[in-house]
This record gives structure tokens, sequence and C-alpha cells, in this order.
């Protein structure tokens, strides 16, 4: 099943936390996923505000049978999510492969062989 996606914008609003709680449980029942996907790219710089959201939806997915995943977290809001010790599984990004080790892309003529 292909989870829904609750794209979050701009500062969020604590006043707002409530609708989107419900937004996310609506989300998990219609779906039935079991996940939603939370686009936080668009959020701004991270604070404490967005990390209480983050939970407040978390929570609110785990008491409706699932969870939320984070796409395109900014770097600051990951490290301050793992600072205050709230772990949120990542979508990855598809990653660039790097050569498997002990290959050398160049040799210079100089090198001595291994």
């Amino acid at each position: 099943m292909t989870p829904a996606v609750l794209v979050l914008a701009g500062p969020v609003a604590r006043d707002e936390a409530a609708g989107l709680c419900g937004k996310v449980r609506a989300l998990l029942e219609d779906t039935r996923a079991g996940v939603v996907v939370c686009d936080v790219g668009g959020l701004g710089p991270p604070g404490l505000g967005t990390v209480d959201l983050l939970a407040r939806l978390q929570l609110a997915a785990r008491r409706a049978g699932g969870r939320i995943r984070l796409r395109a977290p900014d770097p600051a809001l990951s490290g301050l999510l793992d600072l205050v010790g709230l772990p949120f599984e990542v979508e990855r990004q598809p990653e660039q492969r790097k050569p498997a080790p002990g290959v050398e892309e160049a040799v210079e003529s100089g090198d001595p062989a291994l």
C-alpha cells in the first residue's frame, strides 16, 4: 500500500497541531497503509515548536495504530530530534554509489602494485 503524504509548510502554530493530528488519524484510517509520510521540507528553520508538533503527530499516529515517516527533513531538524531523543523514521534519498573498498579509480604511474 502506498502511504498518504501530509505536507507541512511554513511555521505551524501550536493551535494548528490538533487539526493536523486529526488529519494524520484520518489518513491512516482512509489508506490503511499504517504510515503517513510527513513532508517537512517546507517547515523552515527547526525549533522546539517543530519538535513538539512532530511528537504530537507521532503520538496521534501511534494511537491510531500507525506511525509517521519524515520526508526531506533539514539536517538541523534531524540533529535536534536526535538531541531530544525522539527517533523518527526518515525516507532515504537515493544514495550515490561509492566504489568498492580497495578499488582505485585511477592509478598513478609511480604507485607500487598492491
